[in-house]
């Protein structure tokens, strides 16, 4: 169990930092043309990375990228994937030796 409370701090980590760089994006999309935006394949890596939660709170909080099917269906895809790997690893790391 100890190293439980290190994971879920990184995992947490990972998620604000996703949720910021939406709230980046979302910002630089207001400003308008002189900024340049951040690409959406960074969004999605970071949502690959295990930053999915907080992709899709910036989604819908921060209301962008709400018009695009591909986020609405990748992102959604990307939190399940996520949670199967994590469950997956708890399965293989907290198994007894046989």
């Amino acid at each position: 169990m100890p190293l439980t409370y290190p994971i879920i701090g990184v995992l947490a980590l990972i998620n604000l930092v996703a949720f910021i760089v939406m709230a980046d994006d979302k910002r630089r999309s207001i400003k308008g043309g002189a900024t340049e935006r951040i690409p959406e394949g960074v969004l999605f890596f970071l949502a690959a990375a295990f930053g999915s939660i907080g992709v899709y709170a910036g989604m819908f909080t921060l209301r962008h990228k709400t018009r695009k099917w591909y986020f609405l269906i990748g992102i959604p895809l990307l939190i399940i994937q996520n949670l199967t790997s994590l469950y997956l690893l708890w399965i293989q790391f907290t198994q007894p030796y046989h």
